[in-house]
């Protein structure tokens, strides 16, 4: 029966120092790694004149030799240069957290390190922990597992699990060279009971157990940690799986399922191709699926993987510079990709974001980080009608490998000669554009938006900002729409009525996104109110303006000195004749507001208050004022 594989580990397993106060993360200088575990043991013993060596498997598949752990990253770099200097390691040697180090393989014997998440420093067992030095005992069942009634693997394991003798992580022997991993355990016999299949289970050491939760986690069936203790959510898992096969759930494998478990996850990360890879320019380590994905290109800030043997499977690294602004107009950007669909769940947040986009063509997944200055991400973009159980265990490998390296980020002017055409290069990250944009303002404090009716009830989508919206009632005549958001909103700022009427000849302003693709705020025009009627004499629900609007001011509220809304701008009118450039018209606050009444959406009265300054009256709008987008 075959015990090793090599495999990307499901999860990190790094060892933990202590720090003064309490348990934290290591640092660990990585000096080479190896393919196999005979070559890296072999390797270390030449290496052993290093203090503080170490090894370990790594999800990768590869082993790693380090030097530390140390409680700092300068600390670890100082080591690095003094022995670089010395010629002692390797000049490409670097420090590293270990987020991928597994099982601890060197020194010979060495137990896996890692300590509890919240130590106690007193070092005193835990409430229902069993002292060390107390006697561990435990039955022996037969039979099927009740799997629906077992908990997480955060509960310890019980007698039901293990026959009587000391406990797993006292009795795992140490990791064996890959030569002997063949021959660990006795061959199957025909017909194995569960009693054998429990004693064979015993032999097992901790790589090959968690070998065993990775292929169960890969496969789907298992969700906690790698962690080699074969507690209730592993054994569940197990049996799960083994109702898949058709075969008994008893929760505990056979030498014989052992070996199809493992033959079968190898087989299918051999097809998809996984592998760890560094990209030195983008300064990104991720795991990529080199059977789909090929590289193409960059086209900053992406570094591109494109189709292979047209699979359908586009790759994308994101890295540049940056700080939250630029991380939330990335965030933006991004949902204007091809590459991107418009449905799906996403969130911005101070330090990253997340988009899911689906349509009948693709289903993408983009996430991004932002730390030290520099923005990292990756995006996997995936055929709608593709097998979506690889495209889980690719974005989990992504996901559980993606790690920022070194302090560069993707040089803006960078690239290579292609041989493919830019048009192929680019396809999927072409921009798409709104067929208009507008503006609007909160009128309630759900988040509802007033806005111009003209054009809106032919958008396939409306968005709000960067969320999307639904027409919730509009009146033609008058050329007023009310939008609501489709996840709740809370408005910095909720717009108050003055339906008393304005005087004519008043200073006025009108607040809008005047240059939509070009502002990320809006901006305040000023003017005078010219006439409570429209440009016939004959519609007392309009007002002329005198003051010059932009199409993407078109929405945006009309105030009076005091900040109160006094109308809505609407589009220019449309003829053979020729305007005044500061003419503009507007709809009226008191029809609008019987409008908005018979929607179900009165407005809020303003409360009469002297003049605002400039700064104030800009603070209100830009908490008020909000960017209509309408898409095909």
């Amino acid at each position: 029966m075959r015990k090793a594989v090599s495999a990307l580990v499901g999860a990190g397993l790094t060892g933990m120092v202590w720090a003064g106060a309490g348990w934290a993360a290591p640092v660990w200088l990585q000096i080479e790694a190896q393919p196999s575990l005979a070559q890296a043991e072999q390797s270390a013993r030449g290496w052993s004149s290093l203090p503080d060596l170490s090894g370990f498997s790594m999800s990768t598949g590869w082993y790693a030799i380090s030097i530390g752990p140390f409680e700092t990253r300068d600390a670890a770099n100082d080591r690095r240069r003094a022995l670089q200097r010395e010629g002692l390691i390797p000049s490409d040697a670097y420090v590293t957290e270990g987020t991928n180090y597994g099982a601890q393989f060197w020194p010979v014997g060495a137990r896996f390190l890692q300590a509890p998440a919240a130590q106690p420093s007193s070092a005193q067992p835990s409430a229902g922990e069993p002292s060390p030095d107390a006697p561990i005992t435990s039955g022996v069942t037969t039979g099927t597992v009740d799997t629906t009634a077992l908990p997480d693997d955060t509960v310890p394991e019980t007698g039901t699990d293990t026959v009587t003798g000391p406990s797993e992580a006292a009795a795992a022997p140490a990791p064996m060279p890959e030569q002997a991993l063949e021959t660990a355990a006795p061959p199957a016999p025909q017909g194995e009971t569960l009693a054998e299949s429990r004693r064979l289970e015993q032999l097992l050491s901790r790589v090959d157990k968690m070998a065993i939760q990775d292929a169960l986690i890969w496969q789907g069936y298992y969700k906690g940690a790698l962690d080699a203790s074969f507690g209730p959510g592993t054994r569940s898992s197990i049996a799960e799986w083994q109702r898949a096969q058709g075969d008994e759930p008893t929760g505990v494998l056979s030498s014989t399922q052992q070996a199809a478990l493992l033959d079968e996850v190898e087989t299918e990360r051999a097809a998809l191709g996984l592998a760890v890879v560094e990209n030195s320019d983008a300064g990104i380590r991720i795991a990529l699926p080199e059977a789909l994905v090929a590289f193409k290109g960059y086209d900053a800030p992406f570094v591109q993987y494109g189709p292979k043997d047209g699979s359908g499977v586009t790759a994308l690294l994101i890295s540049r510079k940056g700080d939250a602004d630029a991380l939330a107009a990335l965030y933006k950007v991004m949902q204007t990709l091809d590459a991107v669909p418009a449905d799906g769940p996403r969130a911005l947040e101070a330090t990253g974001f997340h988009i899911e986009g689906r349509n009948d063509k693709v289903i993408s997944y983009t996430q991004a980080t932002l730390s030290d200055g520099l923005i990292k991400g990756f995006t996997l973009i995936w055929p709608a009608d593709g097998d979506m159980a690889q495209r889980r265990r690719v974005l989990a490998a992504m996901e559980q490998n993606f790690a920022p390296i070194g302090n560069q980020s993707l040089d803006p002017t960078l690239g290579k000669p292609m041989t493919v055409s830019h048009e192929d290069l680019t396809r999927g990250t072409d921009i798409r554009k709104p067929v208009f944009s507008r503006s609007g303002f909160y009128v309630d404090d759900r988040g509802t938006v007033a806005t111009a009716a003209a054009g809106i009830d032919s958008c396939k989508r409306i968005t709000i900002q960067d969320g999307t919206a639904t027409l919730k009632a509009q009146d033609k005549a008058l050329g007023l729409a009310l939008l609501s958001p489709d996840k709740p909103l809370a408005p910095k700022t909720v717009a108050r009525f003055q339906t008393g009427g304005a005087a004519v000849g008043s200073d006025i302003a009108a607040a809008g996104f005047s240059y939509p693709e070009a502002m990320s705020a809006p901006v305040l025009s000023f003017g005078t109110l010219a006439a409570l009627k429209g440009l016939e004499n004959t519609d007392p629900s309009l007002a002329r303006l005198t003051l010059r609007t932009l199409p993407g001011d078109v929405g945006g509220p009309v105030l009076d000195s005091s900040g109160a809304v006094i109308g809505m701008v609407l589009p220019k009118a449309t003829g053979d004749k020729v305007l005044p450039k500061d003419l503009s018209l507007a709809l009226q606050a008191q029809p609008m507001a019987d409008a908005m009444a018979s929607m179900g959406t009165p407005p809020e009265a303003a409360e009469p208050h002297g003049a605002l300054a400039t700064e104030d009256l800009t603070r209100e709008v830009q908490g008020m004022v909000v960017h209509v987008s309408c898409w095909k």
